[in-house]
């Protein structure tokens, strides 16, 4: 972890860690999928993919607690610009279609 309480630290982790946690969730329900173990059927039309960003985008409240732990405010308003951003993106990308 950066030791550093810089608004670029929070972007960084921000935009990293939800973009990990989607794509190590996304491909661990593929896996289970192979092994029958879950299904999309059923489902409307990017179900998953929409879910998964949402709890992704939600792994950024980790983030967040750990720095408001360490009193770091310039790198929590890094990650809640990143939050925010990643937020209005899922809106543009799935917001259309479920309204």
């Amino acid at each position: 972890m950066f030791q550093r309480d810089e608004i670029w630290v929070g972007l960084l982790y921000g935009i990293l860690l939800p973009a990990a946690g989607f794509l190590i969730l996304y491909n661990l329900f593929s896996l289970l999928e192979i092994k029958g173990a879950a299904s999309g059927a059923g489902f409307s039309e990017n179900f998953r993919e929409r879910t998964l960003a949402i709890v992704a985008i939600a792994l950024n409240l980790f983030v967040l607690s750990r720095f408001r732990r360490l009193r770091w405010e310039k790198a929590m308003r890094g990650v809640v610009i990143a939050t925010s951003v990643l937020a209005i993106l899922w809106l543009v990308l799935y917001g259309v279609k479920l309204f």
